[in-house]
């Protein structure tokens, strides 16, 4: 069983400079505290993430670790340079001896993309190129490509990722695109949802014909979650009944600018009680949460969980400290 770590970086009320340099801590912690991954959204224009560009964080968090691995999740192809990003990932794998993962995905946001001056109804077919162009890139010497945004004519390929094929790669949300094509995903929803979107994957991976993951020999189904560990129960409760409704201020804080919701609305109107009873939320003493994790393992046989540990007005200590608790005390019992 394998623990990840999920990070928007929200805004909070203190210097950017501060909260950066919290962030690279947290990152030190979690390695040491023997998480596999730190995963890094991507969102513009917002107060839901400070530091859009995943890239020049995990180049700054890289210096500072040694086995740690980061993955975007996502980067938001329509919005880059496809041969820039390109370099950029190939340069990132290089730094870090292969400990990086690539999450794609076109974004969710139309906000986000007006503002960026990206029409949303072309993003799929955005989304669609660059990725092409990605995975010709990390499997060969020379790049040819013709397509709507770009032209690529047996142009050199000179950079190359450590990891031969490229670095692994994600799709979450969408069971039947990641297994067709054999991309590792992401999922959330209650423990009563998993299982059939788990089945879903499995078989679509064993059956899948195209192969966009040549660098991993079983692709990898996880499970999210917003997690908050306390000594207790109620003090964990009590301690979000602040910090959610703050996570679901920064999330809608540009869809409200713009008088638009996002729809489905992943933070439930910041509703807590709702959101544990929906199992978005994880709230509670160390055998509150390993309880948890047991039935997920043990109902859907998912062998990675991804958890956000820094969200709403969690402080910098607070954010340690669940870490911790979940590290020492619900981690070991699913270590073999």
């Amino acid at each position: 069983m394998r623990f990840g770590i999920f990070d928007h970086m929200e805004r909070r009320d203190q210097p950017l400079s501060e909260l950066y340099e919290d962030r690279l801590n947290m990152v030190e912690a979690a390695e040491a505290l023997g998480f596999w991954c730190y995963h890094k959204a991507e969102h513009h224009f917002t107060n839901l993430d400070v530091a859009p560009s995943s890239n020049v964080f995990f180049s700054a968090a890289a210096q500072r670790t040694d086995r740690i691995r980061f993955g975007s999740l996502v980067h938001l192809l329509p919005f880059y340079n496809a041969a820039r990003l390109l370099e950029e990932i190939c340069t990132l794998d290089q730094m870090t001896k292969g400990r990086i993962e690539i999450g794609v995905g076109k974004g969710v946001s139309p906000v986000e993309h007006r503002l960026w001056g990206l029409d949303p109804d072309e993003a799929r077919e955005s989304f669609e190129e660059v990725f092409s162009i990605l995975r010709c890139g990390f499997s060969g010497q020379t790049l040819s490509h013709q397509g709507k945004r770009y032209s690529f004519e047996q142009t050199p390929i000179v950079l190359s990722p450590y990891q031969k094929g490229g670095p692994p790669i994600w799709y979450p949300g969408n069971v039947d695109y990641a297994g067709t094509h054999r991309l590792n995903t992401i999922i959330g929803g209650p423990i009563s949802a998993l299982a059939d979107q788990v089945q879903r994957y499995r078989e679509l991976v064993d059956s899948a014909t195209v192969d966009w993951n040549p660098s991993v020999k079983d692709p990898t189904i996880g499970v999210t979650r917003h997690i908050y560990v306390a000594k207790t129960d109620k003090e964990a409760l009590e301690r979000l009944g602040k910090a959610f409704p703050q996570y679901h201020r920064n999330l809608i804080s540009l869809w409200h600018q713009y008088e638009t919701e996002p729809v489905p609305d992943p933070s439930v109107g910041g509703n807590l009680e709702i959101a544990v009873n929906a199992q978005i939320v994880l709230a509670g003493s160390p055998e509150t949460i390993g309880a948890h994790v047991k039935e997920i393992v043990g109902s859907n046989s998912v062998d990675y969980l991804l958890g956000a540990f820094a969200w709403g007005d969690l402080t910098h200590s607070e954010t340690l400290e669940s870490m911790k608790l979940f590290a020492r005390e619900v981690i070991p019992r699913f270590s073999s």
